[in-house]
């Protein structure tokens, strides 16, 4: 089975935190895997100059992106510096016609700062206007029509800006490929240093490791694991279309709520 997914995150390391598992999921099911971090990890340091953490992480993050064999793009703006406006969303509009998804995996709506809810709305507009010929984007692209599904990740701490805990409508069990999750994490060593350093050996890996055994916990069934909520159908696919659950399986996927998974069967893009 081929297809392709474009993973956006809002830094260098939060694919790697809250998407990582599913994306290398994904790419062991057969599909072509693009990540892109909005913003560059200029304000990462207490160290570095920004020019300095800037190149360091951009290092970094391809490292990450060429362990699981990613398209890597490079990064848009500073950080704090990602807004809702018409230049970054031209150029991340090219990004998904170029990538022309089926899937795109993106932050959660709310969270705990600016530049991942914003990320959020970015990934989504750019990807409702895929298909828009006098939608303008920086290069000038293609309109592309292809369905596309997104997902949105729980937020870091799952819960928002005012404390209220965050739930996922499914949650993917990660286990069997955490510590793949975990090299790739493992390749932002100046976030490493800096973490370990202020909070204790491994801290930075123990996170990600804590937080994925919460969502596991959240799940039910899973010793670890990533949520997701799906996106509204409208403008991006048929209703009942969900390939996380179609591709990856009852075994992998587990509903909450009384939700349940789309009827349909994912048919991948050529």
């Amino acid at each position: 089975m081929t297809g392709t997914v474009l993973a956006i995150g809002a830094h260098p390391d939060d694919i790697e935190f809250m998407m990582a598992g599913t994306l290398i999921l994904l790419k062991d099911a057969g599909f072509r895997i693009h990540c892109l971090n909005v913003a560059n990890g200029s304000c990462g340091s207490a160290v570095h100059s920004r020019a300095a953490i800037v190149r360091i992480r951009a290092k970094e993050a391809q490292a990450a992106a060429r362990l699981v064999g990613a398209v890597f793009h490079p990064s848009l703006v500073n950080d704090i510096e990602i807004f809702y406006e018409k230049k970054t969303l031209a150029r991340l509009g090219a990004i998904v016609r170029e990538a022309n998804p089926d899937i795109v995996l993106a932050p959660s709506p709310e969270d705990y700062m600016e530049d991942h809810t914003t990320t959020s709305r970015l990934a989504v507009t750019a990807t409702f206007c895929r298909g828009m010929r006098n939608f303008p984007t920086s290069p000038p692209t293609r309109p592309v029509d292809r369905n596309c599904t997104l997902y949105h990740a729980l937020p870091y701490g799952l819960h928002d800006q005012l404390r209220r805990r965050i739930t996922a409508s499914q949650y993917v069990d990660i286990a069997a490929v955490l510590q793949r999750k975990r090299a790739m994490l493992a390749c932002h060593k100046s976030q490493k240093e800096w973490l370990d350093h202020s909070q204790g050996v491994d801290a930075y890996l123990k996170a990600m490791e804590e937080l994925s055994r919460d969502m596991g916990r959240m799940s039910g069934r899973f010793r670890y694991a990533e949520g997701w909520r799906r996106h509204s159908h409208l403008g991006f696919s048929p209703t009942d279309r969900d390939p996380l659950s179609s591709v990856l399986g009852k075994e992998r996927v587990s509903w909450q709520d009384g939700s349940s998974p789309g009827n349909s069967s994912f048919r991948p893009s050529s």
